[in-house]
């Protein structure tokens, strides 16, 4: 992966270098991003010259001679309605019929650059690439209009689907039907574009709904689970008892052959050296491949993790945040040395959290088969840019060898970015020579997952006579997913001792202002030789601020002063916590505004025994894309079993412009359900090597009795709009942990929170 690639992937830069071209093609009017190097020389009328692999344009939107607008949207669909929220962005600024406008998810092409749905970038990215399409698309029309009305272009507006002018008007679909188009805007004259004002947008920020709840509601909407190609066998694959490094002794398969439909099975060889120790079980049917796989006897020679536990990792991150010695600075402000060691007094804390699973819906799968040298990959993942090269490393193929046809995700939560459930897929129907659709169980699903690691983080707070705070450390050590999946992301640590992983130190990279400020981070081995870490959603932030934002509250309780009121004091905007433009414009002033809104909003709640409000913040999802986000939390503690009833979770987010309202509301309840839900519930304890928890009788979630009552508050705003889709995960673990405070005096320091330990505490 080359840096050109990360910063593809993070800034859409690859659309910026283009110019963008309107042009008719097959009658319908197309609008199109195309390398400069073509774009100065070619126009788009020919329909060969479209098609032509030197000019291969990126193909956003086009008309037809109805009306009808269809929007090519690259991100992956899993939940989050994010086909609806971009297409909106486009035709807000064409000025579209919104009845007439539909989506397409395509499949993976070089044409659309870096092809990533995750860390909440999705809109973030693209809002003003098709903003700027948009816009480039309704001058366009306008001008065709123009000619075909015979008026002055300036006197003309779109709006709804038509070009006016006085009291007339001209249809999108009469317009591409008449009309000539073959414009092309350089970047300069894209950027130069005049964008709507907020005050003039009629779809973006309005209420209404997604485009994709017929397909999903009636049935049509296909899954990767529900694809289905002629001639294709089904296959299970059995897992080895380590995630590396065992061996295949011996396959008894003779109990096996009695099973009906039964096909064979083969040992799996991964030339990426990802699957290890694999076999593939096929049979007939899906039911016939799960009798045959359970029948089926393997031997092997285990890998070396295979007697770890839960707590041998824990107690490893332990040793590592205590060396002094081990892992790179991250933030490293003023001299927290020099203030510890002229500390009048200093506290220090441990949190912990465990291995948790991402437990989608659908479980993981892929339908694979190869036609004349091309392979074809039907699943639903997240990172084809990099899930794609694995497959072709794996098939021992060219990258342009394979094709990913994107469906639906039945969740995603992060486990679908490294799609590494297709390898298996593909390498059994090369060893089978016919197309293979593989479904994992459930357990399997579990034991295959890429779980959130477990982490430990030490907190070190000192302070002066006036016990005044004078400097915090923070120290955390887990498996990291990057680093396994996409090194070339990680970039040096301030000391240049190592590599950091940016998505297991975000939020550690916190808004406050403390004059001296240090942290270090450092990789678990042990937890990377286990298992593969995984983008849980959220990521490093789900567990890095449960410990820096119940520290706060420590820190706080330690100068006796109230929580709410010494967050603001530290949230004062000066220096690097000023923010720029255009992401995090109003800095750390705009998480103070969220959390003075939500002190107004809980000052005169009224409380029964046992109770309490807990507040924390968070401007997840990364300092490069911030979302302003302060959380209350009402908790009920039981004193005779420590039972911790969460009654209601009050957020309070600033994220720009929301784009699509009702996608937003979404996204954030569900995030702060999972927050909930990791925070009391979730874990599955490494056994063995093993995850232990693998369905949903032991692994348990938040449930429909246990649902806090919610009630969110989005900040009207202006500013550029950020990520929503993992942000509201952050700030609930410690906001419940905080109120357990108010209530009982015992500070918590492990996820998830155990009414028993808090009971015995």
């Amino acid at each position: 992966m080359t840096m050109q690639n990360i910063k593809d992937a993070k800034n859409n830069v690859s659309l910026s270098r283009r110019r963008f071209l309107v042009g008719t093609v097959s009658s319908s009017l197309v609008m199109a991003f195309a390398p400069l190097a073509s774009a100065a020389s070619l126009t788009l009328s020919p329909q060969e010259t479209l098609q032509s692999k030197l000019f291969s344009p990126t193909v956003w939107f086009e008309i037809n001679p109805m009306g009808e607008i269809n929007i090519n949207i690259a991100k992956a669909e899993m939940g989050q309605h994010i086909g609806t929220a971009l297409a909106r962005v486009v035709a807000d600024e064409l000025g579209a019929d919104w009845s007439k406008v539909s989506i397409t998810h395509v499949d993976t092409d070089p044409k659309w650059g870096y092809m990533v749905t995750g860390g909440s970038w999705s809109v973030f990215q693209t809002f003003k690439p098709l903003s700027q399409a948009g816009a480039a698309g309704r001058i366009a029309l306008i001008e065709a209009a123009a000619k075909i009305l015979n008026c002055p272009v300036d006197q003309c507006r779109a709006e709804n689907g038509a070009v006016v002018y006085q009291d007339r008007s001209i249809s999108f679909g009469d317009i591409v039907a008449k009309g000539t188009f073959n414009r092309a805007f350089t970047p300069e004259e894209i950027d130069a574009l005049p964008l709507k004002p907020a005050s003039k947008r009629t779809l973006v920020g309005k209420p209404g709904l997604a485009l994709d709840i017929p397909a999903k509601t009636n049935g049509s909407a296909v899954y990767g689970i529900d694809v289905e190609l002629a001639g294709m066998v089904y296959a299970r694959p059995i897992l080895p008892p380590t995630r590396y490094g065992s061996k295949v002794t011996n396959v008894d398969d003779s109990a096996a052959k009695k099973v009906k439909g039964y096909l064979g099975y083969h040992i799996l060889k991964d030339p990426s050296d990802l699957i290890q120790g694999w076999v593939s079980v096929q049979a007939d049917t899906y039911y016939g491949a799960i009798k045959a796989g359970d029948a089926l006897k393997v031997s092997y020679q285990a890998g070396k993790t295979a007697k770890v536990s839960e707590q041998d990792i824990i107690k490893e991150g332990e040793r590592l945040v205590a060396d002094e010695s081990e892992g790179g600075l991250f933030v490293n402000e003023g001299d927290f040395s020099a203030a510890r060691a002229k500390a009048d007094k200093t506290i220090e804390a441990t949190y912990r959290t465990h291995t948790a699973l991402h437990f989608a819906l659908e479980p993981v799968n892929a339908t694979v088969e190869e036609k004349d040298g091309l392979w074809h990959v039907y699943t639903g993942n997240q990172w084809q840019s990099l899930t794609l090269p694995a497959i072709a490393k794996a098939l021992q193929v060219a990258d342009d060898k394979i094709v990913m046809h994107q469906q639906y995700l039945g969740g995603g939560f992060g486990r679908r970015l490294f799609g590494d459930y297709a390898i298996p897929a593909v390498l059994t129907s090369k060893a089978v020579g016919k197309p293979v659709k593989m479904v994992f169980t459930r357990e399997d699903d579990s034991r295959f997952d890429q779980p959130r690691s477990p982490s430990v983080a030490l907190f070190r707070a000192s302070f002066d006579q006036e016990n005044q705070l004078t400097g915090m450390e923070h120290v955390f050590a887990a498996g990291w997913p990057t680093l396994t999946m996409a090194p070339g992301f990680m970039p040096e640590s301030l000391d240049k001792k190592i590599r950091v992983d940016p998505f297991s130190t975000s939020g550690a990279d916190h808004w406050y202002s403390i004059e001296n400020n240090r942290v270090r981070a450092i990789n678990n081995d042990l937890a990377q030789q286990t298992i593969l870490p995984g983008f849980l959603r959220s990521v490093g932030q789900g567990w890095i601020v449960w410990g820096v934002e119940s520290f706060i509250d420590e820190i706080a309780h330690q100068m006796k002063a109230d929580p709410i009121d010494f967050r603001l004091s530290m949230l004062d905007g000066l220096g690097k916590q000023a923010g720029k433009a255009p992401e995090s414009v109003g800095g750390a002033k705009r998480l103070a505004n969220v959390l003075n809104i939500l002190k107004q909003k809980t000052k005169n709640v009224k409380l029964a025994k046992n109770e309490g409000i807990g507040i924390a913040i968070s401007a997840g999802q990364e300092r490069t894309m911030p979302a302003w986000m302060a959380c209350a939390a009402q908790v009920h503690v039981e004193p005779s079993s420590g039972k911790v009833t969460v009654k209601k979770l009050t957020m309070v987010a600033d994220a720009g412009v929301i784009v699509h309202p009702d996608g937003a509301l979404a996204q954030v309840q569900g995030s702060m359900l999972w927050g909930t839900s990791l925070a009391l519930h979730e874990q599955s304890p490494i056994e063995n090597g093993q995850v232990s928890n693998t369905n949903l009788h032991t692994y348990s979630p938040l449930r429909m009795n246990d649902m806090p009552e919610l009630d969110i508050e989005f900040v009207e705003s202006d500013e550029f709009p950020v990520g929503l889709g993992e942000p509201g995960v952050i700030a609930i673990a410690p906001a419940i942990a905080n109120a357990i405070f108010q209530i009982t005096g015992v500070r918590v320091r492990d996820l998830p929170i155990n009414a028993e330990a808090l009971k015995g505490a």
